[in-house]
């Protein structure tokens, strides 16, 4: 079966993407691997489903570079989202609500020009953080499991050789982690986040990560790292990942346990170009 499929990325993390909504298309792990291999397939941090739901705008199902699945993706969230609006699934003009493996999402397009949008995402609501003994690092599930430990010297850290030791770590077996590396840069305003991220199903490097990126501001802020305060008590921080900033802003509750509402990751999509092949 021919098959296309259309790459976006989103602050550098790219993602094959096809329309399902026939219900038509079944990926195994091993076309999904072929898809997002570099050297011999198209290559990609993930390959992304848009499918029928029956209460929502459409379904978001989500594969790693290995095949796995059944977590959330803050950048493929708002690809996803571009993407519906190019297919005309959505419009600007209405917040765009779908399903994801972690539960419903929220999104509005803040602009859309040849290709290129401004999407802010709502992610899911966070309930505890745990200190990662010996590591001066944090854990926590915003929709995937992350670690993220503050480091200095992040241009020249060894995220790879890091991030494959603490995403083995037996503490967090046997689904693993994600593991942010973060760099923190006063502003007058507040705090800009520096972070490079190791991923679990791509088992490197990737450019950025938007749960990751969620996790890191919410350490940040267990932290007592200083943020941007809004006069209704909103709490934001500046994101730089490798390629695009972005942001996050949320509001604050109990502070032991960490209890965060109205979390939204706003961050850039940008459409590549279409490919075909067989299946």
């Amino acid at each position: 079966m021919l098959q296309k499929f259309f790459k976006y990325h989103g602050a550098g993390n790219d993602f094959l993407l096809a329309d399902n909504r026939d219900g038509l298309l079944s990926l195994n792990a091993s076309q999904i691997r072929h898809l997002c291999d570099r050297h011999t397939g198209f290559g990609a941090d993930g390959v992304m489903l848009l499918e029928r739901s029956d209460t929502q705008d459409f379904r978001m199902v989500f594969f790693n570079p290995d095949g796995s699945g059944g977590m959330m993706c803050g950048n493929g969230g708002r690809c996803i989202v571009a993407f519906a609006a190019d297919l005309g699934v959505v419009s600007g003009q209405f917040p765009v609500v779908f399903e994801a493996p972690d539960g419903l999402h929220t999104a509005v397009i803040l602009s859309a020009e040849k290709g290129l949008y401004s999407i802010r995402l709502k992610m899911k609501d966070v309930n505890g953080i745990e200190e990662v003994e010996g590591e001066d690092g944090c854990f926590l599930d915003t929709g995937t499991r992350h670690v993220v430990k503050p480091v200095t010297g992040l241009e020249g850290y060894p995220v790879v050789e890091e991030g494959r030791r603490l995403r083995n770590d037996p503490r967090f077996a046997p689904e693993g982690t994600n593991v942010n590396f973060v760099e923190y840069e006063s502003t007058p305003s507040g705090t800009v986040l520096h972070i490079r991220t190791f991923e679990k199903g791509v088992e490197d490097e990737t450019l950025a990560c938007g749960t990751g990126i969620v996790a890191s501001a919410l350490a940040a802020y267990h932290r007592k790292i200083r943020a941007e305060v809004s006069p209704e008590g909103r709490v934001s921080y500046g994101i730089r990942s490798a390629i695009a900033d972005l942001s996050v802003d949320f509001l604050p509750g109990s502070e032991d346990p960490l209890e965060v509402s109205d979390i939204w990751l706003t961050g850039p999509s940008e459409f590549v170009g279409t490919i075909e092949c067989f299946l």
